[in-house]
């Protein structure tokens, strides 16, 4: 269980009865995957696994409630990022406590990895989230336009999650888990700078390959 530190409450703490169960099913979930039962959830949340179903119905509708509250945390921490006064400073802030963010990742990790209509439903969601934060950062002035904000947030979100996906796969040893907390940071630590130089300083010097591609298609 990640118990070490708290998961991060956003904009409001939310500390009532089903909040905490919601919130202790998001570490259960992405320490034990998608496998484990209510009771599991219910013993870590201090409640009865008849008060799991009572406020959520079904386990099938607590994972929706942890897929909101995980796309809300998100949404929060980017937005807060990328309209920042100085999106330096608000950056480096968040990756100076990234570790209370190794639920979250857990949680997404297990849950793309189990597939199936909840998954895609939590990558759309995440996607749309995407092209929201971005083109608050494009009205902020820290984030050049696009000609297609939803494709090009698409394609941010798959190659961020894909390559947290990949990576979390090729560090977990055989037969033992995975530390989330230890793993985003290091993961942030080995990513960071090409990824900031990537979308700092671009990749190609021809920009008329875009052009060319467009009239192409």
């Amino acid at each position: 269980m990640f118990n070490e530190q708290p998961l991060p409450q956003g904009s409001a703490a939310d500390l009532t009865t089903a909040a905490r169960i919601r919130d202790a099913a998001i570490e259960v979930f992405g320490d034990q995957g998608f496998q484990v039962g209510v009771r599991a959830i219910a013993k870590a949340a201090g409640v009865s696994p008849g008060l799991v179903n009572h406020h959520f119905g079904s386990k099938d509708g607590l994972r929706a409630a942890c897929d909101e509250r995980v796309l809300q945390l998100i949404r929060d921490e980017k937005i807060k990022t990328l309209t920042a006064g100085s999106v330096a400073k608000g950056m480096l802030a968040a990756l100076a406590e990234i570790e209370v963010y190794g639920p979250l990742v857990a949680y997404m990790v297990r849950s793309l990895q189990a597939g199936g209509p909840m998954a895609l439903s939590l990558f759309d969601h995440m996607a749309a989230d995407a092209e929201g934060y971005i083109e608050q950062g494009v009205a902020a002035g820290t984030i050049k336009p696009s000609r297609d904000p939803a494709a090009r947030a698409r394609y941010l979100m798959t190659l961020n999650v894909g390559a947290t996906l990949l990576w979390m796969q090729m560090h977990q040893k055989p037969g033992e888990k995975l530390d989330f907390r230890k793993a985003i940071r290091e993961l942030t630590e080995e990513l960071t700078a090409p990824a900031l130089e990537f979308y700092t300083q671009g990749l190609l010097t021809d920009p008329t390959l875009l052009d060319a591609f467009h009239e192409e298609h």
